[in-house]
Formats: C-alpha cells, structure tokens, sequence
C-alpha cells in the first residue's frame, strides 16, 4: 500500500507522469508499476492513457479523493486510533472519511460501520473484517450517497459513541459549512444518532465557506486536520471546547 500512496501523491501533484518516469522514481520495474497503476485504476484514482498516468476527471469523485491525497491519508491515519475492534460507529461520505474507513478495515478487526455513502461501501467492501449497514433515501448519483428524511428512519434504530464527517468550509462565527443541503441535513440527522461529532478536514476547508450550515461549534468534539490550520483559529476553536489534533 505504501507505494500505492506514493504512485496517488506524485500523480496528484504532477497531474501527468510517464509511468517509465514513475519507476524510475520509485526504483522498481516497468512490469510493477503497470500492475500497481492498474490497481488504481480500477478503484478509480487515476487514468492511464498512452504511456501516461494522470488525475481523474474533475467531476469524478475519484478525484476529490485524490486531491490533498496525502494529507487526507494522514489525518485518516490519525483518526483511525479513535476507533476501538468490536466497535459500532458511524462515518459520513466524505473523501477523508472514505480513507478512515478504509483505515479501519485494514487495521481493526470487528467494527461495525453505519453509513449513507454507496461510495464508501464499495471502496471497502473486499475486506471481511468489518460490517456495513448502508442507510438507505433518496439517492444523489454525482455524490453516490443516499440522502432525504428515510435515513432518519433507519438511523434511529442505533446509538453509538462517534459518528465521523467531513465539512466543505467553516463560517468565522463558528459554524461548520456543507456545499450540499440535503447531504448536510443527513449529517445532522446521523449526529443525533452520536455522541460524538468528530470532523475530519484538511486545513484548506477553513478558509472556504459552504452554502449551509451543518454544525455549530458546540457540537464538535473533536477535529483532525493538518499543521496548516491557523494558529490562532486552532486556539480559538480549543477555547470553545473542541479538541483539535494535528498531523
């Protein structure tokens, strides 16, 4: 996996790479990185054409999970030390939230996750070590989650400590923003269903705004992020009880 990372961070931030430049780069044979370049293919991360490997289509969400790739493993990474094996949690769709998810099924045994993200579904359902309860709505097909008031039917049925969410942006006066109402309003609904909010964000987020509001700062627990968050934001947000841990 660790060459994998490596093969998605170089391609991000190139855009386009010769895949003889990649092995080069990465010292091992022609033969290896066509096999690995076609594993990431598969699951979408890149697209090869003509001796090239480049990013996904922008409108992709295989994209969004490639942008900041490297960061979103981190704080993935970090995140995952939270969850304990036999545990039951619930992990919204976002594109860091699918890299904990998959955190989780590599390194934890047991854990029950309950989410509204086919995407995320997908993304891990060849490891047997954990359990997906897919909630069930209206389904939004450029996002690939489900979405409308019947996640709340289902979601009620569970209590658990954590529930794990990524945010589009953040509103000075403490607000946590998404660029999507009805994705914002399943947040909302999966929050009451936690007794933790734990935001999972790289640092860029908290200088965009999202059109509406998914949580006050009086509902997170907990953030990770990256050291690229402002100091004094990360002190003032630390003031207001959230616990903020950097990677």
């Amino acid at each position: 996996m660790a060459r994998l990372d490596e093969i998605i961070s170089i391609v991000n931030q190139r855009k386009k790479v010769e895949v003889n430049e990649l092995a080069e780069l990465l010292n091992v044979s022609k033969v290896t990185i066509r096999k690995d370049l076609d594993r990431l293919e598969k699951r979408g991360m890149i697209h090869r054409q003509h001796g090239f490997a480049e990013i996904n289509n922008q409108d992709d969400l295989n994209y969004r999970l490639a942008t900041n790739y490297d960061l979103k493993k981190k704080i993935a990474t970090k995140a995952r030390e939270l969850v304990n094996d036999g545990e039951t949690i619930i992990i919204e769709s976002g594109s860091t939230c699918v890299l904990l998810a998959e955190e989780i099924a590599m390194h934890c045994k047991d854990v029950t996750i309950i989410t509204n993200s086919c995407f995320l579904a997908a993304y891990v359902r060849k490891y047997e070590n954990i359990e997906i309860i897919l909630l069930g709505g209206e389904y939004q097909k450029d996002s690939q989650v489900n979405v409308g008031p019947l996640i709340k039917t289902v979601v009620d049925y569970f209590y658990v400590d954590k529930l794990f969410v990524g945010i589009d942006g953040y509103n000075p006066k403490g607000i946590f923003t998404g660029s999507d109402l009805a994705r914002a309003d399943a947040s909302k609904l999966m929050a009451q269903s936690a007794d933790k909010v734990i935001i999972l964000t790289d640092s860029s987020k908290f200088v965009q705004r999202g059109l509406v509001t998914e949580f006050n700062i009086s509902e997170v627990d907990t953030i990770f992020t990256d050291i690229g968050i402002e100091p004094q934001l990360c002190k003032q947000l630390e003031q207001q009880g959230v616990n903020i841990i950097t990677v």
